[in-house]
């Protein structure tokens, strides 16, 4: 039986997703950009067009690119998962086995299949009809060439959104894969790219043909692996279930400095509960609690170039998921390595030493009436999780982390849309 891996990939994402309640926006230029407003990190065909570059910082474009008519956005987070999460729902339809690889991307093993190009354009006509958003797919015998087969279905229209490489014949497969930049193979970076362009391995076939063993004990057994799927020998299965983290990390830059403890206290607080949240959804339990700052030190009025970094890690007494005992531990943490002289730029807090909630083990000295204090905690933690899946995300939260919204260190979306999908308020209104 042939092996028909293939990789379904959102069009430039998040501009997408912002263009379903903004239909007046298609076929304008439109850019999505970075945490508090900072850089482009999604852009539709047309501003690609303009000569805008990912990543481009939008303080040094905006005045350009408003005289273009290029319409920006602050990256709208709730929305983007909600519609993946669309996404990935629809595609279980088509295929059983199947491995959602990030927000917006998603292999499928479409083997045994009687037509898997059909098959590809039958996907891309569900998620369109159903959620409105253009993909393309993919399709070859391995992980590697799905990915360069999704390269092509986006860039030559002569494949209709969907490129089924392992049905070509040898010769085509070469002259394709030798107009294909080694840059564009999954896995290999800017700095491989320049290593390999080097060695004069310049495009995808060229790698193809490479050696394999020398690649190895030159750079990596990663590449080795990346050289034998070109060639069509499978190294890289299609993963069914995602591994729980080992460890959680939630931080953000603050949308302007931050200098007061409990600004930095409410910040950390919001950050861990988004924390002890992805900790209960995959049913695990936090041994320690970790806090890290970011700032610099103010001087005449000049910042001064060599930052701060605070950073502690403390042990729990008992491993916990409960939101309100990591915030409270994390506070300790914070009080330890704050220092008032300091204008603060970011915060993170970190959740180590994770381990399975099933196998949570008591003491046996533990008081009667802390194991009831558990329980209550676990009924409070349990509602807040159910009320935040029903109303959103940030529907329930610590006090502690008061109203996010002005808040020094909350992030600059100043560009944002509404929350289309995931708050009724934002609901969108249809008239006649």
């Amino acid at each position: 039986m042939a092996r028909a891996i293939a990789l379904v990939d959102v069009n430039n994402c998040y501009v997408s997703c912002e263009r379903l309640f903004r239909p007046d926006l298609e076929k304008r230029p439109v850019v999505v950009l970075s945490n508090n407003d900072g850089c482009v990190v999604s852009r539709s065909a047309e501003a690609k067009a303009l000569g805008i570059p990912m990543g481009a910082p939008w303080f040094k474009i905006r005045a350009q690119a408003t005289r273009q008519g290029v319409t920006a956005f602050s990256s709208n987070y709730a929305l983007y998962g909600d519609m993946s999460s669309r996404f990935m729902a629809i595609l279980g339809r088509f295929a059983p086995d199947r491995e959602a690889y990030s927000i917006d991307e998603c292999f499928l093993d479409l083997s045994g299949q009687p037509d898997a190009a059909e098959r590809g354009r039958e996907i891309r006509r569900a998620v369109r009809r159903e959620i409105g958003l253009p993909v393309c797919v993919g399709i070859a015998p391995t992980k590697t060439l799905a990915k360069l087969a999704n390269h092509l279905a986006k860039k030559q229209a002569e494949w209709g959104g969907v490129c089924d490489l392992g049905a070509l014949p040898p010769v085509r497969q070469e002259a394709l894969l030798r107009g294909i930049a080694v840059g564009e193979v999954w896995g290999v970076g800017w700095r491989l790219r320049e290593a390999l362009e080097g060695r004069g391995i310049r495009t995808a076939w060229d790698l193809r043909q490479a050696d394999a063993e020398t690649l190895r004990q030159r750079f990596s057994v990663i590449l080795e692996r990346t050289v034998r799927e070109l060639r069509g020998t499978p190294c890289l299965g299609v993963e069914l279930a995602v591994a729980d983290r080992r460890q959680i990390l939630s931080s953000r830059s603050f949308g302007r400095p931050v200098h007061a403890e409990v600004d930095l206290a409410a910040a950390v607080a919001t950050y861990m509960a988004r924390a002890a949240h992805k900790l209960r959804r995959q049913e695990s339990l936090a041994e320690a609690v970790g806090v890290y700052i970011r700032g610099h030190r103010h001087r005449g009025g000049e910042w001064s170039e060599r930052p701060f970094h605070g950073q502690l890690i403390l042990p729990l007494a008992e491993a916990s998921d409960d939101t309100l005992t990591l915030i409270r531990r994390a506070r300790e943490a914070l009080a330890r390595i704050y220092r008032p002289d300091l204008s603060y730029a970011k915060a993170g807090v970190l959740l180590i030493g994770l381990v399975p909630r099933s196998g949570r083990q008591g003491s046996l000295f533990t008081p009667p009436g802390v194991l009831v204090q558990q329980a209550r905690q676990e009924r409070l933690m349990t509602v807040l999780d159910a009320a935040n899946r029903r109303w959103g995300g940030g529907t329930l939260g610590p006090g502690g982390a008061g109203l996010r919204k002005g808040m020094a260190w909350a992030m600059r979306q100043d560009l944002i849309s509404p929350a289309y999908t995931t708050a009724w308020r934002d609901l969108a209104v249809a008239k006649a």
